[in-house]
Parts: C-alpha cells; structure tokens; sequence
C-alpha cells in the first residue's frame, strides 16, 4: 500500500513537471512569430542566430514564459492556503473579492502616481495589491465572526468582489485617457508586458514565501484535523491564521500587481491536484499546487495568444471556461454528499 502512494507521487509530479517544461517551452516557441525549436536551443546555446529571434525571445517570450510559471503557481498556493484556512472547497482570491480588493487599490495608486507623472515601480505595484488583498480579507474575516454559514462567507466574499470592482471602474471612469488603456488592458487579466525587473521582483517575493509556507506545512497538516487536534499538538493556532492570511494575501496581490485579476484557478487547480495525488497532505500538496498552476496558466496563456490571433484574449477568459467546470463539479458533488 505505500509502495503503491510512493510510485503515485513519484508519478503526479513527473507528469506535472515534464508538463510544465512542454508548456513553456511552447509559449516561448508560439507566438504571432513562429520560432523553431532548433533557433531557440541555437539562442540559448549562445550560438548567431538572428537578432529579430533574439530580441522576441529575450525580451518579450522569456519573460513573460516566466512570470506565467512563477504567479501561476502563486496563485494555486494562495487558493489552496484559503480553502485550508475557510475548510471551504470553494474559497479562493477571486471568489472571496481579494484580487478585486488588491485591483482596486493598485488602480487608485496608478491613476495617482501617473497624473503626476510619477513612475509606478514594481514595488510599488506589490505593496498597493498587497494592501489591497489584506482590506479585503479583513473585511471578509469579520464576517466570518458573525456568520457560520460557509456559502454565506462565499457571498460575502463575491460581494465585496463587486464593491471593489465597482469602486475601481468609478475611479477609472475619471482618470486620463492614456492611463484607462493601461488599467484596462491590466484589469482584464493578462502577462503581456512583462520584463525582466517584473520577473526579478516577483521571483523573489513569490519564491521566498512559498519557501516559508513549505516549512510550516507541519502544523498546516494538524490545522486540517481541527481546532482541537492542532491545539493538542502544540501548534499556535492564532500565529498560524495570522501566517495563512498574509502568505495568502502576499502571493494574490502578486498576481494581481502584474497580471491583473484571474479568475478560477485558484479553485480548481487544488481539486485537481489533490485528485491527481490522492490526497491533500500540506507537504506534498504545497509544491504539487505551485506545478499544477504553472501548468494551468501557462496551458491557458497559449490559448489565449493563439486562438484568435493575432487578436490576444485576456487569460481569465481561458481560465474561467476550463476552471468553472471545476467549480461546478465540486459544488453538486458536495451538494450530493450533504443530501446523502
């Protein structure tokens, strides 16, 4: 019986890594330019190849390949830290208003810093989404308190979703011309117009939490048995809701700060993987997470770039057609078992 969980997680993260390699290596190669295999391994080899092909590939595939591995899977973490945190299958930065909170407060603070025109740095995105993401979740851990009912929490959570985002549409509605394209083409959901200093800040900031998180999945495993199992196994429950909120909120306002909202995947992708491992233990479930959701975005990305080229669709479109299935699956199956 070990034998047979060991092969199976042996197996799961092989696939979910040579899917991951597959995936970004065809987002480098596809695109509005067609790139063989062989100019790309020739570029990376740092053998002559044209300077057209080396300037696509350096400064507009790589990075943006890049950041679509690293936020997405920040984004399956963070939905993974919330359904942990709620014990809700459905909770996740969308679905609870984090990404619109952590959207409305960094459009507040481009519409700002831009009609002063003052340059708007990647830190500065960082810590406006993250603000924004803990107003959010502040907002939704007080009704928390008041209410016990988990589909309630959900509404609350979509509602205060709708509040931001009619706040951020009111604020867009009276900004310049020239800063609505850029709030528009970020607020639709998309990684076109990445670089490398984008790359460089979120790689730090994502993979530096994903770090701790992986450290604390020891209590995160006793936190799933209850309150009282933790408890007794000596875990500070308080430290480590604390520490869920604001990993969370961390790597959702990543997501946010650069690729705009997403829709979805912070849902789906941890079903998925827990079916693909069979199981939701923290310690295999947190690196499984953060593969599963390169995989998912880098897979819808591609979509999005080449379906209707030269047209590019924003990524939440890929995503919600592919993750709200998901959703739904586990909404009547969980409805099924409550009716049983």
């Amino acid at each position: 019986m070990y034998e047979n969980r060991k092969y199976r997680y042996i197996a799961a993260f092989c696939l979910l890594g040579v899917c991951t390699s597959i995936f970004y290596i065809l987002n480098i190669g596809i695109g509005s330019v067609e790139i063989a295999l062989r100019d790309i391994v020739q570029t990376f080899a740092g053998q002559e190849s044209s300077e057209t092909v080396e300037r696509i590939l350096w400064d507009i595939r790589l990075p943006r390949a890049t950041a679509v591995l690293i936020l997405g899977g920040a984004l399956a973490l963070a939905g993974y830290l919330l359904q942990t945190f709620f014990r809700n299958p459905i909770a996740g930065p969308f679905v609870l208003g984090i990404s619109s909170g952590a959207k409305m407060v960094v459009a507040l603070v481009m519409i700002y810093l831009m009609g002063r025109s003052v340059k708007v740095t990647s830190a500065d995105m960082v810590l406006a989404a993250f603000i924004g993401a803990l107003l959010s979740m502040g907002f939704v851990l007080l009704i928390a308190r008041k209410i016990n009912s988990m589909s309630m929490l959900v509404v609350s959570g979509v509602m205060i979703g709708y509040i931001c985002s009619a706040i951020t549409e009111l604020v867009v509605t009276f900004a310049d011309d020239a800063d609505i394209v850029n709030l528009h083409n970020w607020s639709r959901g998309s990684f076109s117009g990445m670089t490398w200093e984008n790359v460089k800040v979120v790689a730090v900031v994502v993979f530096l939490t994903v770090a701790i998180v992986f450290l604390i999945s020891k209590p995160l495993s006793a936190y799933q048995l209850g309150d009282v199992y933790a408890t007794n196994m000596g875990v500070n429950l308080r430290a480590l809701r604390v520490g869920i909120v604001i990993f969370s909120s961390i790597l959702s306002a990543c997501i946010v700060a650069f690729a705009g909202p997403i829709s979805f995947v912070g849902i789906a992708v941890p079903h998925l993987v827990k079916r693909l491992l069979g199981e939701a233990e923290p310690i295999r479930m947190i690196p499984a997470c953060f593969l599963g959701g390169s995989v998912f975005c880098l897979f819808s990305d591609l979509l999005a770039k080449t379906m209707l080229a030269p047209t590019e669709l924003s990524i939440s479109t890929v995503t919600a057609i592919f993750g709200a299935p998901v959703v739904l699956w586990i909404m009547v199956k969980r409805a099924k078992r409550d009716f049983d």
